[in-house]
């Protein structure tokens, strides 16, 4: 009996070290490439090796939709996102919540021209707004919901183009266009840019929805507890690694949340319904 034992024994114990060496995949929405990936977050994922026990490996994705594939496909475990691909991705893949990571000052504004002929919101009517990134939370949905939050239908009351960043703000400037859309950070980054113009806010949005890790929906429960405690309990430490990062400085100021449901995305549903998207089912292109 003894002799029959030992090798079931052997074969559960080397089934259980293959099954704790796995690695737990970590990926982000909007960094492409593994070098830009380490180097935003490879201190991260020392600090979050070292609080969990765990062996976090850094898997880049190169868009939104490859993350969903990953992720449904079992190739990686956690993504950090942002609100408006959260939305899409609990429709596409239903993951675990984590925990959300704030950003202050987080909120979507319309600017215009401090020195042209938009004084008021009711001047935008029949003008042209642009608006960032295709689906951007902050610079495509919220702009938009903050002109509807007060009465200016997207679509109807003003023409909406897509414009990227630097290339709105020196059409904002020509007259091209009466207004554009963008977060608080990027008009910081504008009017360092374009030292030579004034910009004024005539919107701002609320604060937005918080970034937001996830979870693939059959991770080990053990697993997504050890992640989930290391926020808990370690947050600080965890912040001050992911703020080594050049482009996290964005969460400075932030904490983890961990006290986080999927109705408090119920806003950004109601930002795609704004633009006229009412099913949560793809990526907006």
């Amino acid at each position: 009996m003894f002799r029959r034992l030992v090798p079931a024994l052997a074969i559960s114990l080397v089934t259980a070290f293959s099954a704790m060496a796995e690695p737990v995949r970590f990926a982000v929405t909007d960094i492409e490439g593994l070098e830009a990936l380490q180097q935003e977050f490879g201190p991260f994922q020392k600090a979050l090796e070292e609080k969990t026990g765990l062996d976090i490996e850094l898997i880049p994705v190169s868009s939104r939709t490859a993350a969903v594939e990953a992720m449904n496909a079992g190739h990686v475990e956690l993504v950090l996102t942002g609100p408006a691909e959260y939305v899409i991705m609990k429709q596409l893949s239903d993951p675990r919540i984590v925990v959300a990571w704030q950003r202050p000052d987080y909120f979507a504004q319309i600017a215009v021209l401090a020195n042209g002929p938009i004084r008021t919101l009711g001047d935008l009517k029949g003008k042209k707004i642009a608006f960032g990134s295709v689906g951007s939370t902050s610079q495509h949905l919220g702009p938009a919901q903050a002109l509807a939050d007060q009465g200016l239908v997207y679509g109807k009351d003003y023409e909406g183009v897509i414009i990227s960043r630097n290339v709105a703000a020196e059409a904002l400037i020509r007259g091209d266009i009466a207004a554009m859309g963008l977060n608080f950070g990027h008009l910081n980054a504008i009017r360092k840019a374009f030292p030579n113009a004034a910009f004024a806010v005539v919107a701002r949005g609320r604060d937005l929805p918080n970034d937001i890790l996830v979870a693939r929906k059959d991770i080990p429960e053990e697993t997504f507890v050890k992640v989930r405690e290391a926020f808990l309990k370690h947050g600080n430490e965890l912040m001050s690694a992911v703020l080594e990062g050049e482009d996290n400085k964005k969460f400075k100021g932030g904490i983890f949340i961990t006290d986080i449901k999927d109705s408090d995305y119920d806003y950004v549903r109601s930002m795609y319904r704004t633009i006229g998207v009412e099913s949560f089912n793809s990526f907006v292109e």
